[in-house]
């Protein structure tokens, strides 16, 4: 395997660890403003990702960053095409990593709904954009002979890829809801758990809607049978939770989102952004990597670094594994 394929593959191993990790804190965000009822509620969720959520964002700017070292002509047309879905995706993050830091800053109800009102709408627009954008390139875009993008914003919304937003922001959610119920005690473990068998089914259906699409656009044996793979553990993990077996269910959402990715790279491999005007300028691995000595400086530092993050991520989690019970509304301060 040559060095371009390589870090193809470690970009592709990036995003999965981003969806998994983020997509579990999105997916409790997400949740505040169907569960959390009351401020006790919403603080015990808020404990639930608190230690986390900002170490799960690194593996963003770690896959931002490789992209850009090592596919210069894949990130410059992707950031220039995606620009307005991207610029509102980052926009959503800051309000969303603001209202997570400042929720607790004051005692004040009031205060504190309306940074809730920014954690919830900052964790569904991510959640729903980034199922949009990485639908479009699988499906491809249009990109003239120059390997620039020649469509509009509007191009970006078509029923394929809207579907596959509503997918990545239903398993996210599912995702988030599953891993509520492996964090908490009852009565919050209880509702999660409730919600996550609810929000796993209509997870099913969108799921299966669009890796069938997928594997229609892309007769891909090796994609069909990730997506096959994918399908089979989302509907282990909703029994799994439905059974009370939360880890297990959240191992297997884990799958999921990992064969989901997975899918979607290995239908795009040896493209990094397929031309819907002609085949002929679409973007290759080959013809975007960098030179082959930056390749095997990056290479190098990956291998230094990545282990280092891994670990502290690691311990992180391991700290703080323990479940919460969020307090009775009359004994809450808040």
């Amino acid at each position: 395997m040559d060095l371009p394929t390589v870090w193809f593959v470690l970009i592709a191993v990036l995003w999965t660890g981003y969806f998994v990790l983020e997509g579990f804190d999105f997916g409790v965000g997400t949740l505040m403003g169907v569960i959390g009822r009351d401020n006790p509620t919403r603080a015990t969720m808020m404990g639930t990702i608190g230690p986390v959520w900002d170490g799960n964002e690194v593996w963003l700017i770690v896959a931002g960053g490789a992209t850009f070292a090592a596919f210069p002509a894949w990130y410059a047309t992707l950031f220039s095409g995606f620009y307005l879905p991207l610029l509102v995706i980052l926009i959503a993050l800051i309000v969303r990593a603001v209202g997570i830091e400042y929720r607790h800053k004051r005692d004040d109800i009031a205060w504190q709904r309306r940074w809730d009102a920014c954690i919830i709408a900052g964790s569904i627009l991510p959640s729903f954009l980034w199922g949009v954008a990485f639908a479009n390139l699988t499906a491809g875009v249009p990109i003239n002979a120059d390997g620039n993008y020649a469509g509009t914003v509007f191009d970006l919304l078509g029923g394929y890829a809207l579907l596959g937003g509503l997918t990545t922001l239903a398993l996210f959610t599912t995702h988030g809801a599953v891993f509520l119920a492996l964090k908490t005690t009852d009565p919050l473990r209880t509702t999660a758990r409730r919600t996550a068998v609810r929000l796993g089914v209509v997870t099913i259906v969108a799921a299966a809607a669009f890796l069938t699409w997928t594997a229609f656009k892309h007769a891909n044996p090796a994609s069909i049978a990730l997506s096959i793979t994918a399908a089979v553990a989302l509907v282990a993990a909703v029994a799994l939770v439905a059974a009370g077996r939360e880890g297990w269910s959240f191992s297997a959402t884990t799958v999921t989102i990992t064969a989901v990715v997975a899918a979607l790279f290995t239908a795009l491999f040896p493209d990094v952004m397929p031309s819907t005007i002609d085949s002929a300028y679409s973007l290759t691995v080959a013809g975007t990597a960098s030179s082959p000595y930056t390749l095997k400086i990056m290479t190098i530092v990956a291998a230094i670094f990545t282990p280092v993050v891994l670990l502290y991520q690691g311990w992180t989690y391991w700290v703080f594994r323990k479940r919460l019970t969020a307090p009775r509304q009359a004994d809450a301060h808040t």
